[in-house]
C-alpha cells in the first residue's frame, strides 16, 4: 500500500510540474506574442478602412514599436513583469518539493 501511495504523490507531483511548466511557458510567450498580435489587429482595423495591408502594416509596425518603447521607458516595468513569471517559477518550484517531503513520510 505504500507503493501505491509513493506512486499516487509522485503521479500528482509530476501532474503539477506540468501545469507549472506550462503557466510559465504561456506567461512568457504571451509578453513576446502580445506585439504580434497588436500590429495584427491594426492591420486588420486599417484593413476595415479601406488601406491596403502593404501600407498598413508600413502604418502599424512603427505605430506598435513606439507604443512598446513607451512601455519600455516606464521605470521597473519591465523588470515587474519579470519577477511575476519569476515568482510563478518559485512557486511551482516550492509545491513540486512539498510533494517530496510528502513521498518521503509516506515511505516511512
Amino acid at each position: 500500500m505504500k507503493k501505491t501511495n509513493v506512486a499516487l504523490v509522485k503521479l500528482l507531483q509530476f501532474i503539477i510540474f506540468v501545469i507549472f511548466t506550462f503557466t510559465v511557458l504561456i506567461y512568457f510567450s504571451v509578453i513576446v506574442l502580445l506585439p504580434l498580435e497588436i500590429v495584427s489587429l491594426v492591420i486588420k482595423f486599417l484593413g476595415l478602412l479601406g488601406i491596403g495591408s502593404l501600407i498598413a502594416a508600413f502604418v502599424a509596425i512603427p505605430a506598435v514599436g513606439y507604443l512598446c518603447f513607451t512601455a519600455y521607458k516606464i521605470p521597473n516595468l519591465g523588470k515587474m513583469v519579470i519577477d511575476t513569471g519569476l515568482d510563478i517559477v518559485n512557486m511551482g518550484k516550492a509545491r513540486i518539493e512539498a510533494f517530496n517531503e510528502l513521498a518521503d513520510e509516506m515511505k516511512k
